[in-house]
């Protein structure tokens, strides 16, 4: 709990841009602190802060977003 989340960076070239997985929004450059990272069967996933604060209860209930 104690050690920062890394940020994604270029893998070689298989690196891919981040988007939103619920809506699609693209970040404007860097990923925004306020946009949530969540890890469901082991693919890392963000979520805007639009659709964050739309799926809180969930998010917070450890729900897999094909839940939502």
């Amino acid at each position: 709990m104690d050690q920062p989340t890394p940020r994604p960076g270029p893998s070689g070239s298989e690196a891919q841009p981040v988007v939103c997985t619920g809506c699609g929004a693209k970040p404007p450059g860097e990923i925004p602190p306020t946009w949530t990272c969540s890890v469901e069967n082991g693919t890392r996933q963000y979520f805007c802060v639009d659709c964050a604060r739309a799926n809180l209860r969930a998010i917070e209930g450890r729900l897999d977003s094909s839940w939502w």
